[in-house]
Order: structure tokens, then sequence, then C-alpha cells
């Protein structure tokens, strides 16, 4: 298996990023992009969020090649809690790379950010989500009933909510 790392998210990565967030079978990634100028504009606020520590946002790269991103925002009114996301290419799925990509982001999490809580919200359905928490050590800790919104039907969604402390 080729090595997993991940470095700061930047502008060269929306292409990338923009083929992979719409492939029809990613159906758990709310958010609509709509092209790849619109995802260079998220990405060249990437220092200002980290600057203001808003948002910490990571490249997944396997060997050299960009399959995925995985980042935090920071709870604003609780700057020790970090909600924790992620996105891969579907063509990695069910490898291992994300549990990999996890323990990553959470060393950065815990030690550079001073998190003592992580959070990962996932909606029920996502099996996949599930194991690779489960895997990293985070607990259930309950359904949050309508919480998700989902830009792309306008619909609010059930998540669950998987937390690891410090």
């Amino acid at each position: 298996m080729k090595k997993v790392t991940i470095r700061y998210q930047e502008i060269k990565d929306a292409k990338r990023f923009f083929e992979i967030l719409n492939n029809p079978n990613f159906i758990y990634f709310y958010l609509k992009i709509k092209s790849v100028a619109d995802e260079r504009e998220y990405l060249k606020q990437e220092k200002l969020k980290r600057k203001n520590n808003l948002e910490w946002n990571y490249t997944i790269l396997y060997g050299d090649e960009i399959i995925g991103g995985i980042g935090f925002k920071i709870n604003q009114f609780r700057k020790y809690v970090g909600e924790l996301g992620y996105f891969i290419d579907e063509k990695y799925w069910g490898k291992g790379i994300v549990t990999a990509a996890v323990k990553l982001a959470e060393k950065e999490g815990f030690k550079k950010l001073g998190l003592t809580r992580i959070e990962i919200i996932m909606r029920p359905e996502n099996i996949g989500s599930e194991k690779v928490a489960i895997k990293n050590g985070y607990k259930k800790e309950g359904l949050l009933k309508k919480y998700l919104f989902n830009e792309k039907d306008g619909k609010k969604k059930d998540g669950c909510l998987y937390v690891k402390t410090l």
C-alpha cells in the first residue's frame, strides 16, 4: 500500500476536488460545487480560515496522487472542539485510506490545534464513515434530528454524532 499523507489544501487542488465531489455516487457530501472556478475561490480562503482559527483543511494524498480532503471546522464558542469531515475518490473507498487520514488529522487537531474534543457527524446510512469512526476509537453519542442541511435537495437530514476526546 502506498503511503497516506495530508498537507494543507492548495488552490491547485481545485480541479481534482471538483472531479471527486461531482461523482453522482458521492451522496453524503451535501455541498453543491458548481465549477472548478468556484472551488478555486473556496480554496483561496484557506490561509485566512487558518489564521482566524475557523477551519483547518488538508488534502489527502495516496503516494503523490490527490484522492480527497479532510479538515476541521472549529467551534467558535468552544475553540477546543473541532468537527472533522472528509471525502475521498470513490475508487479508494473501503481501502483503509480514510482511516489512516483521520489518524493523521487527529494528531494535528489534538497536538497542534489544542482540541480536546473531535466530532464526526455523518448520515446514519453512511456505513463507511461509521466504520472509519469506530476504527479510530470514536464513540457514538447520539442521533441529531434534522441537523444536516442538504444543499442538493434543500432538505434537512438526521446525523449521527461520533466523538473522541483527550
